[in-house]
């Protein structure tokens, strides 16, 4: 049985959100190809999860050392671990989100500073760092109006590209994209783009 993780970052409803429609495609269809595995949703936009900050740096490096934490560190590296932990078990993660101002939601930037511990995912070496969760396997599916895949837009991309840098700095390697992109910039082609989409997220969650 795996452990699996679905984190979504996305405010906005199933009817308003292509993102989230993807993600709801690809959970439903992997909980049918896999019944027996443990599903875990986070919704981040749920969540309280502020702002990466001092206090939570400064407890996090006195717990790799064992040094004693003030009150307050011990609360930010508890609420650090509560997110960190399902992660670092989870044999599989999806995530799920959308194309903002050409990059991903503060939310999910702030999730990834969360869980981007070193000591934990990754660790320093003379030759940089090196990722310490090579043993899981992940989805991004993500949506964006326009298209950023190509073109003269291609260099402005920094969602899909930003989440699989920091997932290989964690050393996860085994990395697939589902991406719904010019359904705005194209509204003529909308409805078939999203179709396909979700047919390929579909598709994507029986194989995964």
């Amino acid at each position: 049985m795996n452990q699996v993780l679905f984190v979504k970052a996305n405010c906005r409803s199933l009817d308003q959100s292509v993102s989230v429609k993807l993600y709801h495609a690809f959970l439903e269809n992997y909980r049918k190809a896999n019944p027996s595995d443990r599903v875990i949703e986070l919704d981040l936009y749920q969540e309280d999860l502020p702002y990466y900050n001092g206090v939570m740096l400064d407890g996090m490096a006195k717990r790799r050392t064992g040094a004693e934490l003030s009150l307050a560190e011990k609360e930010a590296v508890g609420r650090v671990m509560s997110f960190l932990d399902p992660f670092v078990t989870a044999d599989k993660i999806v995530f799920a989100f959308p194309m903002w101002n050409f990059t991903v939601p503060a939310v999910l930037h702030t999730y990834i500073d969360y869980v981007s511990q070193p000591g934990i995912a990754y660790r320093y070496t003379p030759e940089g760092p090196v990722g310490m969760l090579g043993n899981k396997k992940a989805v991004l599916l993500n949506a964006c109006g326009g298209v950023y895949s190509s073109g003269p837009a291609g260099d402005q991309e920094m969602a899909v590209s930003w989440m699989k840098h920091n997932l290989e700095l964690l050393g996860i390697q085994d990395i697939v994209t589902v991406i719904v992109e010019g359904h705005e910039q194209y509204p003529e082609h909308r409805e078939r783009m999203i179709d396909q989409g979700i047919a390929a997220a579909m598709k994507t969650a029986a194989a995964f």
